[in-house]
């Protein structure tokens, strides 16, 4: 087959929000905000150190009263991300990690248009309440 052609996946620009960051933020993070469940939320401000030239920058470091949450968010989960964010919750117990996914609904896969729905999981302790 001459001339397929595949792009590769556009690398993002650090310090600037991707379409489902902005929609992450502005649908979930703002109405947390403006609610004062949540204190404040920002953008990759924050970056951890796991190994020699490994780092890891979380989407958005989210402040609550009694702890910081570190929000990852993914249209879909590749398996280095998820080893990334594991290994950064092993290391920095001091901080929740939530994992993020924009996603439909299983039964609704396969229908074109079907709505999407923010889908959270917990890759260390949760703080009690």
């Amino acid at each position: 087959m001459r001339g397929v052609r595949i792009r590769p996946r556009p690398q993002p620009i650090p310090g600037s929000m991707g379409s489902l960051e902005k929609l992450y933020a502005d649908e979930v993070l703002e109405e947390r905000r403006r609610s004062g469940e949540i204190v404040n939320y920002r953008f990759e401000a924050m970056k951890l150190r796991l190994a020699a030239n490994t780092f890891y920058t979380p989407d958005f470091v989210v402040t609550f009263d009694d702890h910081i949450e570190l929000h990852e968010t993914k249209g879909f989960w590749e398996e280095d991300a998820r080893v990334k964010i594991k290994v950064a919750a092993a290391m920095y117990p001091e901080f929740v990690f939530i994992g993020v996914e924009h996603k439909k609904r299983e039964e609704d896969k396969k229908v074109r248009g079907a709505p999407k729905y923010w889908h959270y999981e917990a890759f260390s302790r949760m703080v009690a309440a």
